[in-house]
């Protein structure tokens, strides 16, 4: 007889198209329909505008959010100047031990919220591009992966996800641009 196992799974969102943390965010949104606690932390984040920070107060107490990121670390490659999203190249600049520093708070703090809280949902949002610019060991997050409560499904977001990774995770959606307009600017309340 199959024991169906209902939670505890590990979903992953790679790939170098857009969408990745806003399907994970999708994954939120319905859980705390059904009132059950989410915690999502941001890695290598840190601009508070964004609508998934935004709305912390109105879902709460059924949601919370942490960024450990911190300004500057990130060029976007744009004649614009505007921040886009899709085929936009991303050039990351300044990754200095600080930068490191917040990544490792933001596993521990992971780590600890995910045994004390034992929230429905978990999602680390970027670990992946952590992990990919050698601010994480990919051994802490599959360590991380390992202590996951039964009742708790974890969410993993980033572009360049490890094959160790890919091999652990239960899903594993790869996401792509197949069409993406060049000159569309981001949108308050789309991409952010």
């Amino acid at each position: 007889m199959i024991k169906i196992r209902y939670m505890g799974y590990v979903y992953l969102y790679t790939g170098t198209g857009a969408g990745k943390t806003t399907n994970a965010l999708g994954l939120a949104l319905r859980s705390v329909g059904h009132k059950h606690k989410v915690v999502i932390i941001q890695f290598l984040k840190w601009w508070k505008n964004t609508g998934e920070y935004k709305i912390r107060k109105i879902l709460s107490p059924y949601y919370k959010i942490y960024q450990f990121g911190r300004p500057g670390w990130l060029k976007v490659d744009d004649k614009t100047g505007k921040v886009k999203y899709g085929k936009v190249t991303f050039k990351v600049r300044n990754v200095e031990e600080l930068d490191r520093e917040f990544a490792r708070r933001g596993l521990e703090f992971a780590k600890k919220i995910m045994l004390k809280e034992k929230p429905h949902l978990l999602a680390l949002d970027e670990v992946c591009l952590a992990l990919h610019l050698n601010l994480l060991k990919v051994e802490e997050v599959l360590e991380l992966i390992e202590k996951l409560p039964k009742r708790t499904d974890l969410v993993l977001t980033g572009r360049y996800a490890p094959k160790e990774i890919i091999e652990r995770s239960d899903f594993v959606n790869e996401i792509i641009d197949v069409k993406y307009p060049k000159d569309i600017p981001t949108t308050k309340g789309v991409q952010y």
